[in-house]
């Protein structure tokens, strides 16, 4: 049988363990959903973001009618209100947006939720010319014209922020 003196810090040595054990899980933790949440805002519009690369790529490689197919629309079933003739003056040779070796993703945000949801996707120009924001369909990754410059309602542009700093 031990004395009392013997067993006087084991009582101590346990608690400081516990506390230690603690303290490390809940660093792992909050680091876990620190990189989860940053991973989550980068990768949340990936696809939809490869879908308008997509479309700059095709446009670049001047395969107008590729491009047009992104858009849901195609020669032999042509949007009622996008018709392909429209298509290439916004797009085409004689475009403002001729030179799409300059374009790059500058914001996408998540609009709505369900169906009808979808991206909004800022293709940002070096030079003079205006963005252009795109409507990536989330279900069927249809290309079109968004309606607003951003998703209505208040932003924090965290991924923007979030892609700013890891691209450098």
């Amino acid at each position: 049988m031990s004395s009392y003196l013997e067993a006087y810090g084991a009582a101590e040595e346990q608690r400081a363990r516990r506390i230690r054990i603690f303290k490390t899980t809940s660093i792992v933790v909050v680091a876990g959903l620190i990189v989860g949440l940053t991973l989550y805002g980068l990768l949340k519009n990936r696809s939809e973001e490869q879908q308008a690369k997509f479309f700059v790529q095709l446009l670049q490689q001047k395969d107008y009618n590729g491009a047009y197919r992104l858009w849901g629309c195609t020669d032999t079933n042509p949007c009622p209100n996008y018709p392909f003739n429209k298509f290439m003056d916004d797009w085409g040779p004689q475009s403002p947006h001729a030179d799409e070796s300059t374009a790059h993703i500058g914001i996408s945000q998540s609009c709505g939720s369900g169906t009808g949801s979808g991206v909004v996707i800022r293709l940002d120009y070096q030079g003079s010319e205006q963005p252009v924001p795109l409507w990536v369909e989330r279900d069927s990754k249809v290309i079109s014209f968004a309606p607003w410059e951003e998703c209505p309602g208040r932003h924090l542009h965290l991924s923007a922020w979030l892609k700013s700093v890891f691209s450098r």
